[in-house]
């Protein structure tokens, strides 16, 4: 009986040594599993699409504008990530920008990064129904870096319903309102929290082509329940339906420069920073490099007429001339005349010409920094690093136009009394959402700040329209 159980004993150790052994192995093969950022998901793939309806889920309907970028309202919008995949994004973020809440590293905001932050799936919640296993990630440059070194949670996200459609066939062709891709916009260092919506509000109705927008509140659940992480702006994406919206014809070359080539600047030029959104397979950078060229050609002192035909033909000059109106009344200092980057160029089939789209505007609508805005006699500007402002601007002709299209401005899509007003419908909108932002996930430090930013606002459009008429009667 004793040799018995001291057999038993013999055997009880061996299995818990064996049990000890397999631990071991599960965390070891844990670590190295973490180290080289592999993701250990419970298999998701078996699930029926029980919302999936024609209008709200297929490519098989036009975008519902209505529905989606409602001007007068505040949606919510729910995203839920696993606890995994949330660690993985977090972790992704750490590698990129560093420690959360460290920060800025030595030198201040880095350029350096040339990667986005990674997708995951997750499940996108709206109005009582439910996108399955749509790409999430976090989206923008310097605000998202800042945003994640100040410790702030409020990050924008980029939304991409078939991002997965080849991991899960239920899914193939997923849109949200025949939406494939979305951008909810933190209203970065925008304390009204309009900014954007209004900017791109002029563009728009100052008959120029720019993305639709609209307020939602967002909500993420992570593990532990929806987490309210503030108001956002949702924006559509360029390089999604703006293009099939807005043009008769989809198919030209679409480009988002960024880096030094984006100036067009003589001997700027770098096929890797004219950033093709589209026809990637297809290595033809002809249109922007015949841009560059006529833009610096030495035509421009010694044939005017010459040079402006040929511009003509290659650059939507009018729609330039009108964007660089609009911008410049606005101010907005956070782009092309201070900064190489948040504009789209667009080659339009029906016209062979590029065409100039803004994008990203939460840091319009005043003086800014950086040197802030231009003026809007552009004294200042070094014509040959900005040549699309400075030899636009030095030519007669273009001139004129671009006085005609500041004046435009002021009486219609950035009148005064106009602005003021719709300063007033959208703050009274948002309020209740933006002052109960929580700490953590707001750039406010009270609640006072949102009116005091509101009233800024009011004040700078009556400001505008001083500098425009100084401007106009000199």
């Amino acid at each position: 009986m004793k040799k018995i159980k001291q057999n038993v004993n013999m055997l009880f150790m061996a299995l818990i040594f064996s049990a000890i052994i397999v631990s071991f192995n599960s965390c070891s093969d844990d670590a190295i599993a973490e180290d080289e950022e592999e993701i250990v998901e419970v298999d998701d793939s078996d699930f029926i699409a029980t919302d999936w309806t024609t209008e709200t889920h297929t490519k098989d309907v036009d975008p519902n504008f209505n529905e989606v970028f409602e001007d007068e309202a505040v949606k919510r919008i729910d995203i839920v990530i696993s606890e995994t995949r949330w660690q993985s994004m977090l972790d992704d973020m750490t590698s990129l920008y560093g420690t959360f809440g460290g920060g800025n590293r030595p030198g201040g905001v880095s350029s350096d990064v040339d990667e986005n932050p990674i997708f995951v799936p997750a499940e996108v919640f709206y109005n009582g129904l439910e996108w399955y296993r749509v790409g999430v990630r976090f989206k923008g440059n310097s605000s998202l870096q800042t945003s994640w070194q100040s410790g702030i949670l409020k990050l924008s996200f980029k939304l991409d319903f078939d991002e997965y459609e080849d991991d899960y066939p239920q899914i193939d062709n997923q849109r949200f309102y025949g939406f494939k891709k979305l951008s909810l916009k933190n209203n970065f260092d925008d304390k009204s929290m309009l900014r954007e919506k209004v900017a791109t509000d002029v563009f728009r109705n100052a008959g120029l082509v720019a993305s639709h927008t609209a307020f939602y509140t967002v909500y993420v659940d992570h593990g532990d329940g929806p987490q309210y992480f503030g108001l956002y702006t949702m924006v559509e994406e360029v390089d999604d339906t703006v293009l099939d919206d807005q043009f008769s014809d989809d198919d030209g070359n679409l480009y988002k420069p960024d880096g030094d080539a984006a100036s067009f600047a003589a001997g700027s030029y770098d096929e890797d920073e004219y950033v093709k959104k589209n026809n990637e397979d297809e290595a033809d950078f002809s249109d922007v490099k015949n841009l560059l060229d006529i833009l610096n050609d030495g035509s421009r002192t010694s044939d005017a007429v010459a040079w402006r035909s040929d511009l003509d033909a290659v650059l939507d000059t009018d729609v330039f001339l009108k964007y660089l109106a609009v911008n410049t009344v606005v101010q907005n200092w956070d782009t092309y005349g201070r900064m190489t980057h948040n504009y789209f160029l667009y080659n339009n089939p029906e016209t062979s010409k590029l065409t100039w789209i803004p994008w990203d505007n939460n840091e319009a609508l005043q003086t800014g920094k950086q040197g802030g805005a231009l003026p809007l006699d552009f004294s200042g500007l070094n014509a040959s690093e900005w040549p699309l402002i400075g030899y636009l601007y030095a030519d007669d002709v273009y001139k004129d136009k671009y006085d005609t299209y500041v004046q435009e401005v002021v009486d219609g899509a950035f009148n005064t009394s106009t602005i003021q007003s719709l300063y007033g419908t959208y703050s009274a909108l948002i309020e209740p959402f933006a002052t109960t932002e929580v700490s953590g996930y707001t750039f406010l430090n009270s609640s006072s700040e949102f009116q005091t930013a509101v009233n800024e606002l009011n004040s700078h459009v009556s400001q505008r329209a001083s500098a425009v008429s100084s401007y106009l009667d000199n």
